[in-house]
């Protein structure tokens, strides 16, 4: 018997939404303040998932807070649907406009310019009834409903309040669907965190009475101690052979209490039977469950190693806010990714950064670069105010600790100039030997993030610093991000030649 495992979509990717077309399944994500935006995926089987794209990728489509601003704005949670012969993607950015949807004939783009939809709040869904009529649900706070054009943006009837769940905070997330005679509202509640949950109500008509579920809420791991946490915000879909699925975000936090979560809210899946009376039976979500029937299609893995050789950059790479042609290139010289500081951040007068999300709780990273006269090198990245950098400049390695308003350099090697190797590796702490400045302090993890100039795995090689890493984690930096492991120009030009990511040996 075939098996998956859980998050089928590891890293963070958050605020899954899901559909089916034919025998193919795409999926979009949430990307907050990173640009490009709102990545897709392909799947054929809902376990094995290639991202294709993001759906944002022009700066006319998406404009963010610039630099500086508040994290964890931008694009908020999107819900993909097919309709007419249409993808249809809505969505929310804080940040700027509010309620907007974007179409595209083909899941890989190119996708329209948005039309934006006079409705408040975030989360907002699309349904539509047999005769064209066309829903948006949001979260106002509660959870509201309107009737409207979504070719125009027009909004034709409401918006007015719904159901809004079973009592819990933060009712959010819907997504409307017909099943059978009912009309169902799936919800998410409970706050985003630890007590998390799915809930769903059903009407005969999306105008109401909404009538909510006796199991309500229908998933939520909230007080338990499986290793799978914060479940909830999930989209639902039906395979092929009929059976129901499942997909939605959760986390997977480690170390002493209260735990914490470094890689982000992550896409899982987990399967859904109904009742006798016409309720969803949600699984818990499982780290190891048999997969779903029919063909099995697993993708090529991505290469651990970027050289920089394509046209273009691969859809995976993301920068915050955005990412200025004049900030980046692959020509000016040929086989290598060139990075020019720009704008201003917290701290640093210029700033450029292109980065890959850690994906893997052990993993490695590592770098080619030449910083010449500039100033960059290797970040790992939680937000402007939560980061660790290895940076290359004025002959010298030096590795820089920012935790909230402190910033500090831990460590310093003198280099010889031209090209050098920088790698950064993320072990989980109770697999890790404490370095001699963690002496007679007990490991509260979840991991320790070490810094090596050249290759970690050389004979007498030694890592210029170990640093706890608690501090880029959700719990102490705040927020609905990931860490994200990059590159970066803090002054100047720096060219990198290419770049390794893979989960370690033993992870």
């Amino acid at each position: 018997m075939r098996t998956y495992d859980n998050p089928v979509i590891s890293g963070f990717y958050p605020d899954p939404s899901v559909c089916r077309v034919g025998d193919d399944y795409y999926l979009v994500c949430s990307s907050f303040e990173y640009f490009p935006g709102l990545p897709i995926f392909h799947s054929k089987d809902l376990v094995h998932w290639r991202q294709i794209g993001n759906v944002l990728d022009r700066p006319g489509q998406l404009p963010l807070p610039v630099p500086g601003s508040m994290a964890s704005r931008g694009l908020y949670a999107p819900t993909i649907r097919h309709h007419d012969g249409r993808f249809w993607v809505i969505n929310t950015n804080v940040s700027g406009g509010g309620n907007f949807i974007v179409t595209a004939e083909r899941p890989e783009g190119p996708w329209s310019d948005p039309v934006w939809i006079d409705l408040p709040g975030i989360d907002p869904d699309l349904a539509w009834e047999e005769d064209g009529t066309c829903w948006a649900a949001f979260t106002v706070p509660g959870i509201h409903l309107a009737r409207i054009d979504p070719v125009k943006g027009e909004v034709l009837e409401g918006p007015f309040p719904t159901w809004s769940g079973s009592g819990l905070k933060w009712p959010e997330a819907p997504h409307l669907y017909r099943i059978g005679d009912w009309w169902y509202l799936l919800i998410a509640e409970g706050g985003t965190e630890r007590g998390h949950a799915v809930s769903i109500a059903r009407a005969r008509s999306p105008r109401g009475p909404w009538e909510g579920a006796p199991a309500n809420p229908v998933l939520s791991h909230s007080g338990t101690d499986r290793p799978i946490q914060s479940t909830g915000h999930a989209d639902l879909v039906t395979a092929p052979d009929g059976s129901w699925w499942m997909v939605l975000l959760g986390t997977r936090p480690r170390g002493y209490t209260p735990n914490f979560q470094v890689l982000g809210r992550e896409t899982f899946l987990t399967p859904v039977e109904w009742d006798e009376d016409g309720w969803p039976v949600v699984a818990p979500v499982p780290e190891r469950h048999p997969a779903p029937a029919g063909a099995w299609h697993p993708f090529p893995a991505l290469p651990a190693r970027d050289d920089f050789d394509a046209p273009t950059l691969a859809p995976h790479w993301i920068s915050p806010y955005a990412r200025p042609d004049d900030s980046w290139s692959l020509t000016e010289r040929a086989g290598w990714l060139t990075l020019t500081a720009t704008g201003p951040t917290l701290d640093r007068p210029g700033y450029t950064f292109v980065g890959h999300r850690q994906q893997h709780h052990d993993c490695r990273a590592a770098a080619l670069l030449d910083p010449g006269t500039g100033r960059g090198g290797l970040s790992v990245r939680m937000d402007e105010a939560h980061h660790y950098d290895l940076e290359a400049a004025d002959g010298e390695v030096s590795v820089i600790a920012r935790i909230g308003p402190l910033r500090q350099t831990v460590a310093r090697r003198p280099v010889p100039p031209g090209p050098l190797t920088l790698a950064v590796t993320v072990r989980t702490t109770d697999i890790v030997s404490p370095s001699p400045e963690f002496a007679g302090i007990e490991p509260t993890g979840p991991d320790t993030i070490a810094f090596w100039l050249g290759d970690p795995d050389a004979p007498g090689a030694e890592p210029l610093a170990e640093l706890e890493g608690r501090y880029l984690s959700t719990e102490v930096a705040t927020g609905f991000t990931g860490r994200v492991i990059g590159m970066y120009a803090t002054d100047g030009t720096v060219a990198f030649d290419w770049f390794h990511y893979e989960p370690a040996p033993s992870a």
